[in-house]
């Protein structure tokens, strides 16, 4: 795999949030206050992410783990999501950031109920940065918003959400469905290479 000529943009990106993750008596709401400028500042240019963390399936959306810190604090994925695409209602039981690289994404927003309540729906367009997190909002359902083009966003999750016990929603009965949604990756990217 070569490695993007921004790779150092993803690399100062994981120090940034290791630091902030390591901050004493850091909470959720300064944790999203000062990681949503630097999730900002990484999609803002659109020459770091290897393209094999932005391949798209071509039946469902995809999860690439960028990279997750060793204590499990926080994980950066990528979104790869088709023409078409969608998720089920699902929440996340974590703090969490996304950020548009590429494309567009619309979200469908939720609050638990017989069947889920809508409570809004929200657009977000290349270089755009929202969060999430039980106490913000927590439910949703997200889609790729342009018909005919793959659309690619960054996450970023207080844990390591691929290991993360999680709930999707029937959208009739409100049931929920524990589930453990996994990556689609078996390497990481290498950001630590400097001698390329």
């Amino acid at each position: 795999m070569t490695t993007p000529p921004g790779q150092d943009r993803l690399r100062h990106f994981i120090r940034d949030m290791t630091r902030l993750v390591s901050e004493p008596g850091a909470t959720e709401d300064s944790l999203l206050a000062a990681g949503r400028p630097l999730l900002a500042a990484l999609i803002a240019t659109d020459d770091w992410l290897a393209p094999d963390f932005a391949q798209p399936h071509p039946a469902h959306y995809v999860q690439y783990l960028l990279h997750c810190d060793p204590l499990e604090r926080f994980s950066v994925v990528s979104f790869v999501w088709g023409p078409g695409q969608r998720t089920p209602i699902h929440d996340h039981t974590v703090w969490g950031l996304i950020g548009v690289l590429r494309g567009a994404e619309e979200a469908e927003l939720f609050a638990p109920g017989t069947p889920p309540v809508p409570t809004g729906h929200e657009r977000l367009e290349a270089g755009m940065v929202d969060a999430v997190s039980p106490t913000l909002g927590d439910i949703h359902r997200v889609a790729n918003a342009l018909p005919d083009t793959v659309s690619v966003s960054i996450h970023v999750y207080g844990a390591n959400i691929g290991a993360v016990p999680r709930h999707t929603f029937d959208p009739v009965t409100g049931a929920p469905k524990t589930f453990i949604s996994g990556y689609a990756n078996d390497r990481l990217p290498n950001p630590w290479r400097l001698s390329a």
